[in-house]
């Protein structure tokens, strides 16, 4: 059992990590012959691994076709980026009002390790480096609202986390710069001062910023 448990996580966070970074492209099919081929695992973790990513919207099971990639559309990601707007707005004020001094420490130093991994990232932008700095970008935003102290509001953070990643990540070197650390500064500083108003319309303009510049690739390639 504690065998196929792990072929099962393996499967599904590998599958999770290739459809983010787009190996799989939108509305692939995923067929079970190449998956085990890529992965070199049997069809039964690789299945319990695609019904879990279904559940997190990133693939669909379509009728006589089985598993695609969930494809990514302007009017998906606004809706994506509205509710994960209203989620977070709302775990932040309750982490803003509830949160300790353990929270405020996490966020400090996962701010502290997004930024130098960021730096890391423009002097050497190897697939290692960026897989650091997503990880620490997650760590960040998670550590946010880590205070609301809800474990369904954690939950949905990260399946609308993941959703949003598959179109932030192909257009982060897209349209005009930004200073997006600065942007993370000034969050983690307005939610550490406990002003939520700020905080709040901080974190909802930095993630409407990013949802206008993956518009415009649309756009661009229509």
């Amino acid at each position: 059992m504690a065998r196929s448990t792990t072929l099962t996580e393996d499967a599904y966070r590998l599958l999770r990590r290739d459809i983010l970074r787009g190996h799989w492209k939108p509305q692939e099919p995923l067929r079970m012959h190449q998956l085990s081929d890529r992965y070199g695992m049997g069809q039964s973790p690789l299945r319990e691994a695609l019904s879990r990513l279904q559940a997190e919207r990133l693939v669909v099971l379509m009728p006589l076709r089985g598993f695609t990639v969930a494809p990514l559309t302007p009017v998906e990601m606004w809706d994506a980026i509205n509710f994960r707007i209203l989620l977070e707005a709302e775990a932040l004020r309750l982490s803003i009002r509830d949160g300790d001094d353990a929270w405020e420490s996490e966020i400090v130093a996962a701010l502290h390790a997004l930024v130098l991994q960021a730096r890391r990232l423009e002097d050497s932008p190897s697939e290692a480096d960026q897989d650091a700095f997503e990880a620490r970008h997650h760590a960040f935003h998670h550590a946010l609202i880590a205070g609301c102290k809800s474990p369904r509001m954690l939950e949905q953070f990260d399946r609308l986390y993941a959703e949003c990643e598959r179109y932030r990540i192909p257009n982060m070197a897209q349209g005009a710069k930004r200073d997006v650390q600065a942007e993370h500064r000034a969050i983690a500083d307005a939610t550490l001062a406990r002003d939520f108003a700020k905080a709040s319309a901080l974190l909802a303009q930095h993630y409407r910023d990013t949802a206008v510049r993956v518009e415009a690739g649309f756009l661009r390639t229509a």
